[in-house]
This record gives C-alpha cells, sequence and structure tokens, in this order.
C-alpha cells in the first residue's frame, strides 16, 4: 500500500507506535483478554489509565504539585466554550476576550449566555490572518480568554499578556507542541484530535481555587469540581480516546518531552515555510510573525495552476491539504506526529509544480 502522507486539520495524524499499541489493545487490553473497547471504565486496569493520563498531563506541562487538576471530559473544545464561563464567570460579571479566528468567536458566542462579554482586540476585519497585539485587559475581568493557535486560518500567539487576571486558553491545536509557562494560565483546555489522541475526549487543566465563586448553580456534568471531585469519573469516559491519548502522550515523552518536540516542529515549519517564501507558484496567507507551527496556509499565484498540483500532490500520497472554506487554497497541518519525511515529499511536489511551468 502506497505511504500516505496525512496532512488533515483533525481528527488528524497519530505516530505510527501509538496506532499500533492502540491497534493491538483493541484486540486485547493490557493482558486482560477484553477488548479497551469493551473493559469497564470502573475496572483497575482502566482506572490505572486515567490516573496514569491526569498525571502524565500535568507533567507534560510541567504543572505538577501546582495546584493545578487536570480531567479528561467530554463534549469537545465547543463545549468549554460555555463550561469555562458557567464555570468561572460570577452572576453579573465581565469577561475579556481575544477574537482571533472562527473558534474564538464561537467561544465568545456562548460566554455573552453567562455575563457581560469584552472584546479587547480582534483581526476578523483582516480575516484573521495575525494576531492583535497592544491590547488593555481590563482589571475588573473575571478572565481573559485567547485561542493559542488557529487552525483555519494558520496563525499561533507566540506571546502572551503579562496580566493579573485569570488567563484561560483554548489549546485545541497545538497542545504539548512547544514550551510555555504553563503556569501563566489558570485554565486550559484542548479537543484531543490534534496533537493529543482521536476525537472523542477533551483535557481540561485547571487550577483548583479559581472554582466555586460564580453563585451560580451549575449541573454537575457541568460543574468542572463535580468532575474533579469524581477523578473524571462523574460519567463513563471516552475509555478509548483517553486511552489512546495516554498512549500519545507517552510517546512524547518518550521523545524528550514537550522541548524536543518543540525543537522537530520548528524544523518542519522552517522547511515547509521556506520552500513557500521561496516558490513563485505559492504565497502564504498569514503574517510571518504570527505562522502557525502547526497549520501552514497558502494560496496558488495563479489559480490556473489548481489542477495540475491537485493531480501532483494527490500522486505523491499525500491526504487532507486542501484549505478551509474561510481561506480557501492550502493548509498543511503539521502536528507533532507529522514526521519531516511527509514535509520533505510536500516541498518536493511544490518544486516539480514549479519546474512543470
Amino acid at each position: 500500500m502506497k505511504k500516505i502522507h496525512n496532512f488533515s486539520a483533525g481528527p488528524s495524524i497519530l505516530p505510527a507506535s501509538v496506532l499500533q499499541k492502540a491497534s493491538e489493545a483493541i484486540i486485547n487490553f493490557n493482558g486482560t483478554g477484553l477488548s479497551v473497547l469493551e473493559v469497564s471504565h470502573r475496572s483497575k486496569e482502566f482506572v490505572a489509565v486515567m490516573e496514569e493520563a491526569r498525571s502524565l498531563a500535568l507533567e507534560l506541562l510541567g504543572l505538577q504539585n501546582q495546584g493545578y487538576q487536570a480531567l479528561f471530559l467530554q463534549g469537545g473544545a465547543s463545549m468549554e466554550f460555555l463550561r469555562v464561563p458557567m464555570n468561572l464567570l460570577p452572576e453579573g460579571g465581565k469577561a475579556a476576550y481575544l477574537e482571533t479566528g472562527t473558534w474564538a468567536q464561537s467561544a465568545i458566542k456562548e460566554a455573552k449566555n453567562f455575563g457581560e462579554v469584552e472584546v479587547v482586540a480582534s483581526s476578523k476585519e483582516a480575516n484573521f490572518n495575525h494576531i492583535p497585539k497592544g491590547y488593555h485587559i481590563p482589571e475588573d475581568a473575571a478572565y481573559f480568554h485567547c485561542t493559542s493557535n488557529n487552525t483555519i486560518f494558520g496563525t499561533q500567539m507566540k506571546e502572551f499578556p503579562n496580566t493579573n487576571v485569570p488567563m484561560i486558553c483554548d489549546m485545541s491545536s497545538d497542545i504539548f507542541s512547544r514550551v510555555l509557562d504553563f503556569s501563566e494560565f489558570g485554565l486550559i483546555y484542548a479537543g484531543a484530535q490534534k496533537n493529543m489522541g482521536p476525537a472523542g475526549t477533551t483535557l481540561v487543566v485547571v487550577k483548583e481555587d479559581l472554582l466555586g465563586k460564580t453563585n451560580r448553580t451549575i449541573p454537575n456534568i457541568l460543574n468542572y469540581q463535580q468532575h474533579i471531585s469524581k477523578e473524571s469519573m462523574y460519567n463513563t469516559p471516552s475509555v478509548y480516546a483517553v486511552y489512546v491519548s495516554l498512549l500519545t502522550m507517552q510517546w512524547i515523552k518518550a521523545q524528550g518531552g514537550v522541548a524536543t518536540v518543540e525543537k522537530l516542529n520548528e524544523e518542519k515549519a522552517a522547511l515547509l515555510y521556506q520552500e513557500i517564501d521561496r516558490n513563485p507558484c505559492f504565497v502564504g496567507t498569514a503574517n510571518h510573525e504570527d505562522r502557525s507551527l502547526m497549520n501552514a496556509c497558502f494560496l496558488l499565484q495563479d489559480e490556473t495552476l489548481k489542477e495540475k498540483f491537485d493531480a501532483l500532490w494527490k500522486e505523491a500520497g499525500i491526504s487532507g491539504i486542501n484549505g478551509h472554506r474561510s481561506v480557501g487554497g492550502y493548509r498543511a497541518s503539521i502536528y507533532n506526529a507529522m514526521p519531516i519525511e511527509s514535509v520533505k515529499v510536500l516541498v518536493e511536489v511544490m518544486q516539480a509544480l514549479e519546474k512543470s511551468i
């Protein structure tokens, strides 16, 4: 079978070794004779998986013993758009949001159901091709919410504001991809299906002392404190998604941790962006200083070349490279598990197009 180079934005590529272990567990999970798809979430084998996954998430982020709790929940990042304000925005309070793309807009829309929302800055008028700078975060805000990486538009926050207001970040598409001082954040959430595992679970890392201050009745299923007290077992978790997420985090640790992964991500992104900038057939869509290490978005300079370019990358076994309809063109998602060899194949195809004209 021809090698497929999976540049999909999500659900996205997973490490080959993780897929191998995950496939074996479908038949026989940890020697139980049961499939991981049918094992009880209350069994000691899966409880151990959940405990290790929660612990390892904090370890990779450097947040052990700092008052944070890691949870594996359901509903995707879209659920956290409403669960965050429900748990953190007091009745009659205000939250500050940075508008940098489609998912930030969705988070803003949900937050407005729970209180006042102040959009401190936006790049909407430029079709979200950059990250706003120099904005002011009001001191009376209950929290400041941002999106670290914008999958659709190919932008990424390189710096985060210095503020006393608790900072909340949607890291769905760049979790575990680079070293940050994660203690600067009061809450981080990330859908698993970009850098951590398959679709079906969401990692939430929250500083526990932020909770319980809204004076709002919160349904148990939406209450972070309930999920903490039940150790992510308030309801039946997404067993398989949590298990594969654990395997992926173990793989990250085995590579040398987030610092090593970041270095590899920088090499892959540099290789691809260098070709986008060098090759007269292409042009990038995001401002250079805000270009994402995870999602490289680019257009053809001459749309009449589309049929030829599409044929070339399909013949090379490249998959999932079409851009989002909001931007058009092409989007190469180069998440943690993407090998640099696949990026080299894409670069070779881009060079082949240049030579053909």
